[in-house]
């Protein structure tokens, strides 16, 4: 479970859900032909397509001694599902 993240639930993604289509944060290395076989297995749906883009970076941040430090950046993935007809996922679900 370490290349699904979380779901996005945002007033765009939201929107989108009339179209069948569903939005995760990713773990950064995954590719498309990975997540696409994964979201088959895991949700026992047919993927029509895989839209992926690359969020700007952020910092990490570190809390030493009442003083805030940044130690590097976080890389950050997002991919958009859009599933065949007659297919969904539920919108919240437990891991």
């Amino acid at each position: 479970m370490d290349i699904f993240k979380n779901q996005v639930l945002t007033g765009k993604s939201i929107r989108s859900l009339q179209n069948n289509q569903y939005t995760f944060d990713v773990n950064p290395e995954i590719t498309k032909v990975e997540m696409k076989s994964w979201v088959e297995k895991f949700f026992n749906v047919k993927v029509r397509s895989i839209n992926s883009l690359c969020l700007p970076s952020k910092n990490k941040k570190q809390r030493a001694s009442n003083r805030l430090r940044f130690s590097g950046y976080t890389r950050r993935k997002r991919m958009i599902v859009t599933l065949q007809d007659n297919y969904s996922i539920p919108l919240f679900f437990n891991q």
